[in-house]
Order: structure tokens, then C-alpha cells, then sequence
């Protein structure tokens, strides 16, 4: 019997001046564990007139997570920080009751050629966290506790599994691993895992119950205590999940929240400009208009 139970097609969606992969949400399915929202950005190779211009925009109720496989982005926010993120270390930025931010193309690539590449992730907080003091915390690639089994390498870049912690402060019980291989190998690591369960395949491709699956898929498990699969050699995924919330999220814009008042509240600050600025910025991303169907 196959344990997957939902094949996810990575979707274009625009963020402005920039074209990413969608993963999640998705419409039968809106979250994995307390994962609410997946983008993969790039591969992109931007000439030396484009950048990454993403101007201050607030969040609620979530922690953002930004891992890099090429490139660099300089964060800044309102509490004050100012951290550029290279490949294989996180930024982990946690909203709770409100925090603004941008998101740039470093000063000392704005004038060259570049590539940017990787993943933004946003992390729903528990009911008794989401209303907590906004942090921000950085955690360089030697930090994220990386392994060899087998001929397979293992990086575990956020929550617990095979007993094993990331650094990463997350709010609930989760887990982020990155799986890599030069030759073909199974991969059995049901055991490590718990609550729901997805795998993204970034590169190359693996195998599961005779059926093969390639890039910009991702796949929800039935039962994340049968994670098994033939990873194929020169390939790369990415497993994540954990603990589902016991209350419905609910998403909007930038907002995530368990109560639809906490996002109407948060849409009418960020309208009378009640949200925090960031440090030497001065343009903000305006609410998006509701969205209308049917007539004119």
C-alpha cells in the first residue's frame, strides 16, 4: 500500500518582482504538522539591474524560516536587526503579536550578476504563543547539526529528530531535515518521525511503492512512521512536519492566526500605519486590495 496520500505540484505565484514556486497552501491541503506556508524561490539568475526589493510588510502569528542554497538576502526589521543569510544557515524570525520587515539583494551584490535560490517557510505558532514579543535569531550553517549515514548526508535545520536538536527556537514539536546523496541508496527513517509528514523534492528524484517522483513535487505521507523511499543518486530532498494544532489556522495576506480578529485587527494597524517601521526604510507595502469575482 502506498503511504502517499496527497501529491502537491509546485505552483508560479508573483511576489512582486519576483517568481516563486508554491508548495503550501494548498487547497486539500493547507498545512503540514504546524507548517502553513512553503515557497521556493528560484533558481533565479538575476543581471546586475535586478534585485531582490521586498519593502517593509508586517506578519502576525507565525515564525518565518529562510534557507539558502545559493545567493544571500539582507533582512531588516523592526526590532532593529540587520542579517544577511548566506547558503545553509537560518533566519528565524518570530512574528507573535506583530513585527515588520524587508527583504533586499545585499548591497555588495547589487551591482553584479547573481543567483538566489532557496526556500521561505512560515511556521504557525501555538494558540498560547501567538500574541508572544516579536524575536529574531540567526543561525550559521555550521551550527545545524549535519550527519553521514550510509553514504546519505543529513542536516537537521530545525526542531528534533533522531535525537538530535537544532538550535533553531521553535514554538512546537517539529522537525526540518535535509537529506543528500551521490548514490543511489533506501532510505528508512519512519521511526525519527512523527505526526504529519511531507517531503519536497528539490533535486533528482526518489521512489516509493514502484512509483517515481521528480523535482518541484511534494509529497504528504499517510503515516509518518512509514517514511521509506529509494533515493535516487545526485538528489536532494527535504522532509518536514510534526504536531498538528488542535485549532484551525486561518491565513491571510501575511497574517496567520487561530482567531479571524487577531488578522481583521492586524489588517486595520497595518491600514493606520500602527505597526512598528523598520530602521532606514521608508516604503511600505500596501494591504492588498479583497478580491473580487463576478461582474466589474
Amino acid at each position: 500500500m502506498s503511504n502517499t496520500k496527497l501529491i502537491i505540484e509546485e505552483r508560479a505565484a508573483n511576489i512582486g518582482n519576483f517568481i516563486v514556486g508554491r508548495l503550501l497552501p494548498f487547497r486539500q491541503k493547507r498545512m503540514v504538522g504546524p507548517f502553513i506556508f512553503i515557497d521556493h524561490m528560484g533558481p533565479a539568475c538575476m543581471s546586475d539591474q535586478d534585485n531582490m526589493d521586498i519593502a517593509m510588510h508586517p506578519h502576525i502569528g507565525l515564525s518565518t524560516l529562510t534557507f539558502l542554497f545559493e545567493g544571500a538576502v539582507m533582512h531588516r526589521d523592526s526590532l532593529g536587526t540587520a542579517m544577511e543569510i548566506t547558503p545553509g544557515a537560518v533566519n528565524w524570525m518570530t512574528a507573535g503579536k506583530g513585527v515588520v520587515h524587508t527583504e533586499r539583494t545585499p548591497d555588495r551584490l547589487r551591482d553584479s550578476k547573481k543567483m538566489l535560490h532557496g526556500l521561505q517557510i512560515w511556521v504557525a505558532l501555538p494558540k498560547a504563543d501567538e500574541q508572544c514579543e516579536p524575536s529574531f535569531t540567526h543561525v550559521s550553517a555550521n551550527d545545524i547539526p549535519s550527519w553521514t549515514d550510509n553514504n546519505v548526508q543529513f542536516k537537521l535545520i530545525a526542531g528534533k529528530a533522531f535525537g538530535k536538536q537544532s538550535p533553531v527556537p521553535v514554538y512546537s514539536p517539529l522537525y526540518f531535515i535535509e537529506i543528500k546523496t551521490t548514490e543511489t541508496k533506501t532510505v528508512s527513517i519512519g521511526e525519527h518521525l512523527f505526526g504529519e509528514s511531507a517531503l519536497y523534492i528539490l533535486e533528482g528524484s526518489i521512489t516509493s511503492d514502484g512509483h517515481t517522483y521528480g523535482p518541484k513535487q511534494l509529497l504528504v505521507a499517510k503515516d509518518a512512521t512509514l517514511c521509506a523511499f529509494e533515493i535516487e543518486a545526485n538528489s536532494t530532498v527535504y522532509i518536514f512536519g510534526g504536531d498538528a494544532f488542535p485549532e484551525e489556522r486561518f491565513i491571510e495576506w501575511n497574517f496567520v492566526a487561530s482567531d479571524k480578529a487577531l488578522i481583521e485587527k492586524a489588517k486595520q494597524d497595518w491600514k493606520d500605519n500602527k505597526f512598528p517601521s523598520v530602521p532606514t526604510e521608508t516604503v511600505r507595502i500596501p494591504l492588498p486590495e479583497p478580491k473580487r469575482f463576478g461582474g466589474k
